[in-house]
């Protein structure tokens, strides 16, 4: 296997004028130019919050204080839980 040359080039590009026309491959060219920007960039992105991962684990932790936790107030206590409302009879005898 050789490498590719100018003539398999000539090739490809001839057979894809005939598969797409020629109006049709700069717009095809364009998309093809964003979709691996956006790839690209995306990839970046993940690259990026994955060096981040070590820094954010290196903080300590939120300690939980006494003044954090909320305590029933006394007259809470003791009190029965209020009376449902009773449901309306399911079938009526007449």
């Amino acid at each position: 296997m050789g490498s590719i040359g100018t003539p398999e080039i000539l090739l490809v590009l001839l057979v894809l004028i005939l598969l797409f026309g020629a109006k049709k491959l700069p717009d095809l060219a364009r998309g093809t130019g964003r979709a691996l920007r956006i790839f690209k960039s995306e990839t970046k992105g993940i690259m990026d919050d994955d060096d981040d991962e070590p820094q954010r684990s290196t903080k300590p932790a939120p300690q939980i204080t006494s003044t954090n936790v909320v305590e029933p107030q006394p007259t809470d206590l003791g009190k029965p839980a209020p009376a449902a409302d009773p449901l309306p009879p399911t079938h009526t005898e007449k």
